[in-house]
């Protein structure tokens, strides 16, 4: 599997286009067209409205509150207004620890989802306002001007009728693994970003979505590609958390880390990649192409762990997204999936890291 879909983001040179046809070429990602952002939400309304991402289409309350739920988190859905009927369409596309979606109401509601525990959520709207309220602040969002969702923070939404959003669902552990390898050292407090985000101003991010759609589009299978899915993952988060507001953009130069060398991020990308598999730290070692020795303190110096541990936070992330998602049936088999035989050590790890014990995840998924 070739990875030249990288390779044309950035701009870099690809004598295969110059052997594709017209229409083909019309159809490929163009950092032209994209600096119009009429262009940006033409692509994304077109992208999500095929039948092969139709996640649902209902009028039945009940049914679009456990559908939305299934893939944001349960919530309160109230319909405003005595003579509206639902006609809600949600078209879904998972990417790992990132999906994308659109969703329509076709009618006033009322969405009260709480706190997002496990992902930030970016909702931008296609067309139509809604009014947002989250973590003491409030906004009237339009197509001009999305929201930002943060984790821990209180939100209530009211959509109008003819509200239509792109959403972007970004688990938390991502952006947070991704700030800590910006800032080279752990986060002093949970991270936050302004609630208002003018997507369509910001060139880098309206030039993303359409380019990363296009990408879903062209490899079907694309999921299978373990290592491509987490180069998009890197490159949304690292362009999110450079493009836009949050309560660690300013923070002083003195505190940052240098850049991380080649052989630490080889080997963070590898650990993302295969959490799921068998791996030794010689392993590892071979993989960045140093020393142990040099491979140790390298991840000392740049992000204050182990890779061993860096390897286990990832997998106790990944326990936490399937207890919260629905996607574990029990504790012990989603435990031992990824690696934790000890379950006394296991509890005691997860409780004191997230503030509540497996099973009360479990039973909130």
């Amino acid at each position: 599997m070739s990875n030249s879909w990288s390779y044309d983001y950035f701009g870099s040179k690809n004598t295969e286009s110059k052997h594709t046809d017209s229409r083909r070429a019309e159809s490929r990602y163009s950092t032209a067209n994209c600096s119009d952002p009429k262009y940006a939400v033409t692509k994304i309304r077109a992208h999500l409205n095929s039948p092969e991402h139709l996640l649902f289409s209902s009028n039945d309350l009940d049914e679009v509150k456990s559908m939305v739920g299934r893939v944001m988190q349960p919530h309160q859905l109230t319909i405003l207004g005595n003579n509206q009927k639902l006609d809600a369409k949600m078209h879904y596309i998972p990417l790992g620890d990132i999906s994308m979606s659109r969703l329509r109401y076709g009618a006033s509601v009322e969405i009260t989802p709480g706190e997002l525990d496990s992902f930030f959520l970016i909702q931008m709207p296609l067309a139509g306002c809604a009014g947002i309220e989250s973590g003491g602040q409030c906004l009237d969002s339009t197509p001009n001007l999305a929201s930002i969702l943060s984790p821990n923070q209180h939100t209530s939404m009211r959509w109008n009728a003819d509200s239509d959003q792109f959403m972007v669902r970004i688990s938390r552990s991502l952006l947070e693994r991704t700030l800590v390898g910006q800032l080279g050292h752990p986060l002093d407090q949970p991270l936050v970003f302004e609630l208002g985000f003018e997507w369509q101003r910001c060139q880098a991010w309206r030039c993303l979505m359409p380019y990363i759609l296009e990408c879903t589009t062209q490899v079907s299978d694309i999921l299978q590609h373990k290592l491509i899915t987490n180069q998009i993952e890197q490159l949304i988060s690292v362009t999110l958390l450079s493009t836009h507001q949050h309560n660690y953009s300013e923070m002083p130069t003195n505190r940052r880390c240098s850049i991380r060398p080649r052989h630490v991020r080889r080997v963070q990308e590898y650990l993302q990649a295969h959490a799921h598999e068998p791996i030794t730290v010689e392993q590892l070692a071979q993989v960045a192409g140093v020393s142990l020795r040099s491979l140790y303190s390298g991840f000392k110096e740049f992000l204050n762990i182990s890779p061993m541990q860096y390897l286990r936070d990832l997998r106790m992330e990944h326990v936490r997204t399937e207890l919260l998602t629905g996607e574990a049936t029990s504790v012990t088999g989603v435990a031992l999936r990824w690696g934790f035989a000890h379950m006394g050590r296991f509890s005691a790890e997860y409780k004191a890291r997230y503030g509540e014990t497996p099973s009360k995840s479990l039973k909130r998924g």
